[in-house]
């Protein structure tokens, strides 16, 4: 079996490690994969992301403004890097930036493939750039399967995105496999937690940005603080945005901590009671996952990446990305029901092993190679 990877994605943020921990089980699973990375700029470092990726200096920022003229430029490298026949499938981890290559190829050398619908591809590509939705709707109806990360994105982007004449066919292909999270938190997973008589202590781990939202939990925070609950809120991450992290610092119940490593970072997590991520857009958020192997209860929003990964109330509750009484509203149901919903997140964490959804992969991967008679 042998697989190509078109990932523009795996340097994102400068960390390789998400994407990593799917292709080295592959790769132990005797799947033989090669991984496209096209970059904006030269990576000095390249062997983070192992033996078996193709790192290229594919484009240029003003690139950017042209579509098509940038994928060009990328996908003219891709087969001049890779014998494209020589795979049995194509897997785009995205809609548009990787998606369009796998199309291309599809057409010239009828490679299936496969590709996933991120976060970036619902809510800027489909949802703003109009001019590229029938792309968008024929890439996805080529493919052999479509990739959602939760049930929530597999909903919106077909009732909101697909042209009637390809639902039928998308929705039928659809798979919702969700990310995965480092093993270390499986290894050290926490016991369930019991919720104590005093303060409510609330974390939130990740980016300081508008689109994560703190002001909306900062004032979940002053309401219940007017209710009279006593009330922390630990953020830790690094800062995008200054004027919101001005915002958030004056509060003296904000404890701040710089981005931490998760050696760190799991004593946060055992802790404090309540984790809170309302962020306005959201491909998956493996920081919720990471807070449930340490058993914490978490909201996080509606109709998002983690939307939906588990019925409502099992490990947390969802909450509208800019309703502030609804996140108080749900974090007192989490402190009615603490103990057994903390179970619950220990119970059902598994769900994040790259082991399960590696092998979910290989079953689909069997599938497409069975029905190609490859």
């Amino acid at each position: 079996m042998q697989i190509l990877h078109l990932n523009s994605y795996y340097n994102y943020y400068g960390e390789p490690a998400f994407y990593k921990s799917l292709y080295d089980l592959q790769i132990t699973n005797g799947i033989n994969i090669s991984v496209y990375l096209p970059t904006i700029s030269k990576i000095v470092n390249t062997l983070n992301f192992g033996n078996y990726t193709k790192v290229v200096r594919a484009y240029h920022k003003y690139d950017r403004i042209f579509f098509h003229l940038k994928e060009n430029k990328i996908n003219n490298l891709l087969v001049k890097s890779f014998n494209i026949k020589e795979y049995d499938i194509m897997h785009a981890h995205s809609t548009f930036s990787n998606g369009y290559l796998a199309l291309k190829n599809f057409k010239k050398y009828g490679v299936p493939y496969i590709v996933a619908v991120r976060d970036t591809d619902m809510n800027i590509f489909f949802k703003r750039m109009l001019h590229l939705r029938n792309l968008g709707n024929e890439i996805l109806f080529n493919a052999e399967a479509v990739i959602f990360i939760s049930q929530s994105y597999k909903e919106k982007t077909i009732s909101e995105y697909i042209q009637l004449d390809k639902r039928l066919k998308i929705e039928g292909n659809s798979h919702v496999i969700p990310n995965g999270i480092n093993n270390y938190w499986f290894q050290n997973k926490n016991n369930a937690k019991k919720i104590g008589e005093g303060t409510i202590k609330l974390l939130y781990v990740g980016r300081i940005s508008k689109r994560k939202n703190l002001l909306v939990t900062v004032k979940a925070c002053e309401i219940l603080l007017e209710q009279g609950y006593n009330v922390s809120f630990t953020i830790i991450g690094s800062v995008d945005d200054e004027k919101v992290f001005s915002k958030i610092l004056c509060k003296e119940y904000v404890q701040y901590f710089a981005s931490m490593p998760k050696e760190d970072l799991i004593y946060h997590y055992r802790n404090n009671d309540i984790f809170v991520m309302p962020s306005k857009t959201e491909t998956f958020g493996l920081v919720y996952a990471e807070a449930m192997s340490q058993g914490m209860p978490i909201i996080y929003t509606k109709n998002q990446g983690f939307d939906k990964q588990f019925a409502e109330g099992k490990v947390g509750f969802s909450v509208q990305s800019n309703a502030e009484e609804e996140i108080v509203e749900k974090i007192k149901m989490i402190l009615e029901d603490f103990n057994n919903i903390s179970k619950r997140c220990l119970l059902n964490v598994d769900k994040f092993k790259w082991q399960n959804i590696e092998s979910q992969y290989k079953q689909l991967y069997l599938r497409i190679i069975k029905s190609y008679n490859i």
